[in-house]
């Protein structure tokens, strides 16, 4: 039986942390899921499924990245004062 085949991006120029670096997150989030979903055939060989387990990692970060920064602009200003304050502030 053929072995399904998967790209990996850590050869030639791209490194793991450069997978994904320009996508939105929609967009890591897609390849997320669709990298999750080839990690569940059962016929990967172990190189195979290395290179998926990487590519889910960097796109895992980019989607925090982007959760993280968003989460650094999202302010929040409570009447009568002046300052803003992070919304994780919330009581």
């Amino acid at each position: 039986m053929p072995k399904a085949k998967a790209t990996s991006k850590t050869s030639g120029s791209a490194t793991d942390k450069d997978i994904g670096v320009d996508l939105s997150y929609n967009e890591a989030h897609t390849a997320l899921q669709l990298t999750l979903a080839a990690l569940q055939a059962t016929d990967l060989d172990v190189e195979a499924m290395t290179g998926l387990y990487r590519q889910a990692r960097a796109y895992m970060e980019r989607c925090e990245t982007v959760l993280d920064n968003v989460e650094q602009e999202v302010m929040l200003w409570q009447e009568g004062e002046t300052d803003l304050h992070p919304f994780t502030d919330l009581p």
